[in-house]
């Protein structure tokens, strides 16, 4: 049972560290908001935007802010499964022989997977039990990672040349997707200002302990949420499913495959975070919208008709989204 003294505090991490970030990253507001969720949800967070609007500086300015373990792993196609994970190396011991683990770059609390998308498929791959279930296997042996722990991607459009599709499973584990566009007018004049002046950026320093953060994801599991509002958004997931009687008629059409359980899920743990963030006591309905689209767009995948046709999976969210009352 939460107290008010756990929701004071929470608050206060909260703010210290929108303050921290703010102090390097102009704008992005709803980029920013996105990435505090994910951390208070134990989730994932996917980035995607062309190459110099900042992803990779979010990153680093927050795992700077925690003041935890950082890592940063640059995808590229030459890239292998033991370049992340680590690899038993041969050793010599007073003449005896033996394999010994060398951790690799994973075993940290904020990891950066800088444009994850130009890795091939199979480096891509050996991420997903990391992400999902918060151990390494190497081997025969299981190794746990520390808490917390968050892997924050970015990836450049799929359009782009020398990059790869991330694979459906891997995909699907992180809670939230979300694009970050250009600046607008005052918030380029801004960085401009700040890169090209005095000493330059700096990124903050630690406002945050572990404990503070565990604390702080321990108390989002106990915001509440109604029973309406929670079958509701069962409603809006099971309404991504073609096949189901709640889909809208262009779902049915253009869709292969709706979102998982996990998207229900996100929304749910992410509707309370945000409510968290905007200090309310209980999940409302405007919490579950601002989470609703960055949980499920990702998680949407289109069958050869909606790819024929250009068909938008943030169109179809729409129609989900008005087409699905709350009882």
């Amino acid at each position: 049972m939460i107290t008010e003294r756990d929701l004071d505090q929470a608050h206060a991490l909260l703010g210290r560290l929108r303050g921290a970030i703010d102090e390097v990253i102009v704008g992005q507001k709803a980029v920013v908001d996105a990435t505090l969720i994910t951390l208070l949800c134990r989730g994932n967070l996917l980035l995607e935007g062309v190459p110099g609007l900042g992803k990779t500086l979010l990153v680093r300015a927050l795992a700077s802010a925690l003041g935890l373990r950082f890592s940063r792993i640059q995808f590229t196609p030459d890239l292998m499964p033991a370049d992340i994970l680590g690899t038993n190396i041969l050793s010599e011991d007073g003449g005896r022989r033996q394999f010994t683990y060398s951790p690799g770059p994973i075993f940290a609390n904020v990891v950066l997977a800088d444009e994850v998308n130009r890795a091939t498929p199979k480096t891509q791959s050996a991420l997903l039990e990391a992400m999902e279930e918060r151990t390494v296997t190497v081997g025969k042996a299981t190794y746990p990672l520390e808490a917390p722990f968050i892997v924050l991607a970015t990836q450049n459009p799929i359009e782009m040349e020398g990059t790869y599709p991330l694979p459906e499973a891997q995909v699907d584990r992180f809670l939230f997707k979300v694009s970050v566009g250009y600046p607008s007018l005052e918030d380029l004049t801004a960085i401009t200002e700040r890169n090209t002046e005095c000493a330059g950026l700096s990124l903050p320093k630690p406002v945050a302990t572990a404990e503070e953060v565990l604390s702080a994801q321990a108390v989002v599991r106990e915001i509440p949420i109604a029973k309406p509002l929670r079958q509701y958004v069962s409603r809006l997931v099971l309404a991504t499913h073609p096949e189901s009687d709640h889909a809208p008629k262009d779902v049915k059409s253009f869709v292969e495959y709706g979102a998982s359980p996990r998207a229900a899920i996100a929304i749910i743990l992410g509707a309370k975070a945000h409510a968290l963030l905007a200090e309310e006591p209980n999940v409302r309905k405007v919490d579950i919208e601002a989470v609703f689209r960055p949980a499920l767009v990702h998680r949407v995948i289109l069958n050869f008709k909606g790819e024929a046709e250009g068909v938008s999976v943030p169109t179809l969210l729409e129609q989900v989204w008005k087409g699905t009352p709350v009882l």
